[in-house]
């Protein structure tokens, strides 16, 4: 279990971790980000992908952050690269970044079990292949998926150009029903 104490003062706050598939766990936290006004992604993973930006969490951790640094500048998402620092060492930055972000997604490591409050991203595949993890799950749906499960949130497949913009910085339309049905992570 990832050693998350960090106190939640955030109006919203969410982990995330797709323990199956690499990919929704590079784009399900950048997505979620989207779906509200303004979110910051931290990324906990220490070997998690080089996402863009001028600073990691590793050099927040380091150096020791500005005031800059630990509020928003701007509406919109924002992400924070690990950088290779472990979850444990940065929870004093974590619980900082916390209290001054109004919406924050944790971003887990894929094969490290999540705290018990992780929203699990996992594919839809079609029966009886569909996996199963204990807690909150959302099911990305794919072309071969069949029905969801019926209290779980199942997304639509998303738009290339959906995916494209997330990992390029671009924060994709409001309207996009990806983003929109991401919404859901946040009212759960």
């Amino acid at each position: 279990m990832l050693p998350l104490r960090f106190s939640v003062v955030a109006v919203s706050f969410v982990d995330i971790w797709s323990p199956l598939d690499a990919m929704l766990g590079v784009v399900g936290p950048l997505g979620a980000a989207a779906a509200v006004d303004t979110a910051l992604v931290i990324d906990l993973d220490p070997h998690g992908p080089h996402y863009g930006g001028p600073f990691s969490l590793a050099d927040l951790v380091g150096r020791g952050p500005t005031l800059d640094q630990l509020e928003p500048a701007r509406h919109g998402p924002a992400v924070l690269r690990n950088g290779g620092v472990l979850p444990a060492d940065a929870e004093e930055i974590v619980s900082e970044l916390v209290t001054r972000w109004p919406n924050v997604v944790l971003r887990c490591p894929q094969e490290t079990e999540a705290s018990v409050n992780a929203i699990a991203l996992l594919p839809l595949l079609p029966e009886p292949f569909t996996p199963i993890v204990e807690g909150r799950v959302v099911y990305q749906r794919n072309h071969l998926s069949g029905p969801g499960p019926g209290t779980d949130i199942v997304l639509p497949v998303p738009r290339t150009s959906t995916i494209k913009s997330l990992l390029d910085g671009v924060l994709p339309p409001r309207s996009d029903r990806w983003v929109k049905a991401l919404r859901q992570v946040w009212r759960t």
